[in-house]
């Protein structure tokens, strides 16, 4: 075939790509009761779809402002997106069963599970089940290896730095604490503290959400093609199993000679996910496949979630002091114990603050309608519609948070001194104004565990170092794509070894 030949064959395949893509948006017609933002046009809300993924805060903003307590829409470039916004929507999408809208549907398209991790794991999630029971219920008696991680990840992140400030990347140190950490309760000494089994876990949680992104770039009848031309996860899943290979085979040995309960039994993740497998499931590779998206599942929410937190700090460092004496104060009373992290309640207010103020998702509670579903104003979804709530305008609105703009970072503990409002307001408790873990029974299964983390992480640092930005006072901007905000991935901040009071 000549050039020219080979012009008009590509020609042909781009029209008949664009022609699909233009047919797969004719859902557009029935959302028409819907509001937009942007133009609504199946070829000029293409346009507003690329807008979207580099403007998706303003454009919610936007919509959050014209329609508050009401719904509008969004296009994005392989669907539409209906957004709710106002505590009303947010309780009554809590109260949708999942046979009307499906929280599991809607995480399948958004990470096209198909070819990130598979069905396999979302299908059939024991593990989840791991962290609302077994990691919930040992966390607690585990709490010293939590410690004991996180002081050594830190000196191994921090230099020794004795008298004089350091900088160092936030954002990697923080990923590699967290990982090292999380695994520390997963798969045990020494391999939480292995450089190659951290870069497999890193890189399948990274990638499996860049993969999901540029997929969703593309109609979905090329998805089949380029997804397998994408995926890692086969490659992710052999480098994990020659990681765990002898410890996991060496466990499953040892329960089917002496039982589950046999003598000298690690508590650790991967027991747990032993005990409460099926028999087809008690294999290296479906272990190995639930330690990967546990990892997904925890690992950037929880790094980013904290340095955020750790730039709202370093941006305002005469918020150490109150911090660390309260830190000082409990842990001198009660060590570190899990039962110490619930007494940092301006510990839990600061996190649970930089998280009002800098949430990483947008648009949580996401759900896609597996039937047509009525709205209670007779506005209707139309099958394959995903619909989420607008998180991070009401978080910012002056109704639910007075001052709503300003970080202040004992806002929530002050809530929590006034009557009957004591248990409330942590940084685990969700409510309908509050949605940075989601809401109702699919709230995050994990923030429990990821809570007393981040609270023993901070006292660490503010009890050891001070800490400030390179350019005081000035926190590097965040960085934003489609719905999902980053701290500043190559923010620096200063460390210095904790100076004495004169």
């Amino acid at each position: 075939m000549d050039s020219a030949g080979l012009l008009v064959y590509g020609l042909a395949v781009v029209l008949a790509a664009l022609f699909v893509y233009l047919l797969e948006r004719r859902g557009a017609s029935t959302l028409n009761a819907i509001p937009t933002i942007g133009p609504s046009g199946r070829i000029s809300s293409c346009f507003s779809a690329i807008k979207f993924i580099f403007h998706a805060q303003s454009m919610v903003q936007e919509g959050y402002k014209k329609y508050k307590g009401g719904v509008f829409k969004v296009p994005m470039l392989d669907r539409w997106l209906v957004v709710m916004t106002g505590p009303q929507l947010v309780d009554a999408l809590r109260k949708v069963p999942d046979e009307e809208l499906s929280f599991d549907h809607a995480m399948q398209d958004l990470l096209q599970v198909k070819y990130t991790f598979g069905f396999e794991a979302q299908d059939n999630p024991y593990h989840v089940l791991v962290i609302r029971n077994q990691l919930k219920r040992n966390l607690a008696d585990l709490f010293p290896e939590v410690v004991d991680e996180i002081e050594q990840s830190f000196v191994d992140n921090i230099p020794n730095c004795g008298n004089e400030w350091v900088g160092v990347q936030a954002y990697s140190a923080i990923m590699d604490a967290t990982c090292r950490v999380s695994n520390r309760l997963f798969v045990g000494l020494p391999l939480c503290r292995s450089a190659e089994f951290a870069d497999v876990q890193s890189k399948f949680a990274l990638q499996v959400v860049m993969r999901a992104s540029i997929l969703n770039f593309f109609p979905k009848f090329i998805h089949p093609i380029l997804g397998r031309l994408l995926t890692n996860t086969p490659s992710s899943i052999q480098r994990c199993m020659a990681l765990l290979r002898d410890t996991i085979e060496e466990r499953l040995r040892n329960v089917e000679l002496y039982g589950e309960n046999w003598p000298d039994k690690p508590n650790d993740m991967i027991s747990w996910l032993i005990d409460v497998s099926s028999k087809k499931d008690r294999n290296l590779r479906s272990l190995c496949l639930r330690i990967l998206v546990l990892n997904f599942a925890s690992l950037h929410t929880s790094a980013q979630g904290f340095t955020h937190a750790l730039l709202h700090l370093a941006t305002h460092p005469e918020f150490i002091d109150p911090l660390r004496e309260e830190a000082e104060t409990v842990i001198d009373q009660e060590g570190w114990t899990k039962a110490s992290m619930k007494k940092l309640y301006k510990m839990d207010s600061f996190l649970k603050e930089s998280q009002r103020l800098s949430g990483t998702s947008l648009l949580p509670m996401v759900r896609k309608a597996m039937k047509p579903f009525t709205l209670a104003n007779g506005v209707v979804i139309p099958t394959g519609t995903h619909v989420a709530v607008a998180s991070i305008p009401m978080h910012l609105d002056e109704e639910f948070y007075p001052h709503a703009s300003e970080f202040d970072p004992f806002r929530f503990a002050d809530m929590r001194q006034e009557e009957g409002e004591s248990t409330k307001h942590q940084l685990i408790s969700t409510s309908l104004s509050y949605i940075a873990f989601g809401h109702g029974k699919h709230a995050c299964p994990g923030r429990f565990f990821a809570s007393n983390v981040m609270k023993a992480m901070m006292a660490h640092l503010v009890i050891n170092f001070d800490i400030k930005l390179k350019q005081e006072g000035v926190r590097p901007p965040d960085q934003w794509f489609q719905m999902n905000c980053s701290p500043n991935r190559t923010a620096e901040v200063m460390f210095r070894r904790r100076q004495p009071q004169l």
